[in-house]
């Protein structure tokens, strides 16, 4: 008796894993305003700010309209829309309507067919925010699976931020209060900005929501 109740203990959890999986897949969805919020990388014309295996995370909601030279946005390929393409956008063609061209951070130039002519119709997202190396979960869980464990992850960070942060706060509450010299003001640093390397044309392809591994194409 203890054993079918123990069995049955099982499934239950096992059904609340999967509905609390597809709420949350479903959520991020939402949130996001795009099919698939994450894409891993998976070429490397975006070193150093990209690298093979980086997880992004695309802001469908961000405005097509309201792009600017500097953004790094998700996009169709122009050219047959065979390929999911992360690259920075450098330059604004036409304004009524909108087209843009990009280029990838460590290619000397733009790859017409890939890089412009970028319109609205092409248009997935903005990459919000980069999350270093995790993506090597795609190589072994396929579909929403792994971008569900990604987000646990992504989660599990941000808790754990949050909890550092109240920490600190707590032990500097702690601390008596010391005046600072007015007279003399903190120093500030600065760090020199990233020198991008010269490379060969590329295009940073990116897995989309099927899985598939999106491979660049060196001109």
């Amino acid at each position: 008796m203890k054993k079918h109740s123990g069995g049955k203990s099982i499934v239950k959890d096992i059904i609340i894993v999967a509905i609390g999986i597809a709420i949350i897949w479903i959520g991020l969805r939402v949130a996001f305003g795009t099919e698939n919020p994450f894409y891993v990388v998976s070429s490397g014309s975006m070193v150093p700010n990209l690298n093979v295996f980086d997880v992004i995370i695309v802001q469908g909601n961000a405005s097509f309209d309201h792009l600017k030279v500097g953004d790094i946005i998700v996009f169709n390929r122009p050219d047959g829309h065979d390929r999911v393409i992360v690259h920075r956008v450098a330059e604004i063609l036409n304004n009524n309507p909108l087209v843009i061209r990009t280029k990838g951070d460590a290619n000397p130039g733009s790859i017409p067919g890939t890089d412009f002519p970028i319109t609205k119709q092409d248009y997935i997202g903005k990459v919000e925010y980069v999350i270093p190396q995790i993506g090597y979960v795609t190589r072994i869980l396929s579909p929403p699976i792994n971008y569900v464990i990604i987000a646990v992850i992504i989660g599990i960070m941000l808790v754990k931020q949050f909890g550092k942060k109240k920490d600190e706060s707590e032990i500097l509450s702690d601390k008596p209060v010391v005046e600072e010299n007015p007279s003399k003001p903190n120093p500030i640093t600065s760090n020199d900005s990233d020198k991008i390397p010269d490379g060969e044309y590329s295009e940073t392809a990116i897995e989309n929501k099927d899985s598939k591994e999106l491979e660049s194409k060196d001109n």
